[in-house]
């Protein structure tokens, strides 16, 4: 019904922050042809409790509020920046804060390489993965693999399994081994988001192609809305480096 129209906030130290706002489950559904709707998002949680409030648009008659399920569940601290592995970048390996009082909707979640993961198969929070190959700009698809036999998928001590399921590791996506080629185009994906918005992009990276098993053997540049974020990635090296 187009009369659910309404507000949901969360209580954060000092007041309230407002997740959605006017939002008409319908007439999003409607507009992506989806028959159901899931926003999900990321909030630092200070107190014992989380208060979440649901607000009927009051301009809007007989408008009222509601939902058929909510899920909370703990993830990896983004915010706390004493945590090694879940410091940000601003793309100069400089770290880059996020205020305590943000709140982050999750846009994308995409397991490269492979195809979609259900929250059944995810490890512990329940998160929906989807195929990448629609984000895909132009018709350079590049090469998509699995792990080859000769390859085990290790987590290091230092990173949890929760962050992703083995599933998400277990594929990925190259330019291909013909380094010619490879200057000739990027392998580029494009993610339709809000303007005027701030965003975290955090990839995910195992080496699951033998016999690359040393550093300098796969090295990448990766540029963010044609910006440089990194320069001279090398997984490999990461890795040694974690460990």
């Amino acid at each position: 019904s187009t009369d659910g129209l309404f507000s949901v906030s969360v209580a954060i130290p000092g007041g309230k922050l407002t997740l959605l706002s006017n939002f008409s489950a319908y007439q999003t559904a409607a507009a992506i042809t989806f028959s159901y709707l899931v926003r999900e998002f990321s909030v630092n949680v200070s107190s014992p409790t989380l208060d979440l409030t649901f607000t009927p648009e009051k301009g809007h008659p007989n408008a009222y509020a509601f939902v058929n399920g909510i899920e909370v569940v703990s993830s990896p601290d983004l915010f706390n920046l004493a945590t090694p592995n879940e410091v940000t970048g601003d793309g100069n390996n400089q770290p880059f804060p996020i205020d305590a009082s943000t709140a982050m909707q999750t846009m994308y979640r995409l397991n490269v390489g492979g195809q979609a993961i259900s929250p059944s198969k995810d490890t512990g929070g329940y998160r929906s993965w989807d195929d990448d190959s629609p984000y895909i700009f132009g018709a350079a698809f590049g090469v998509s693999y699995s792990s080859d036999q000769n390859v085990t998928i290790t987590y290091p001590d230092s990173v949890p399994e929760y962050v992703a399921p083995v599933d998400v590791y277990s594929t990925a996506r190259s330019m291909g081994p013909d380094k010619n080629v490879n200057l000739n185009y990027n392998l580029t994906w494009m993610l339709q988001v809000d303007a005027g918005f701030m965003y975290l992009v955090r990839m995910h990276f195992c080496e699951i192609q033998y016999p690359i098993t040393k550093p300098n053997q796969r090295v990448f540049d990766i540029y963010i809305n044609n910006q440089t974020a990194m320069q001279g990635a090398d997984v490999i090296q990461w890795a040694t480096s974690v460990n």
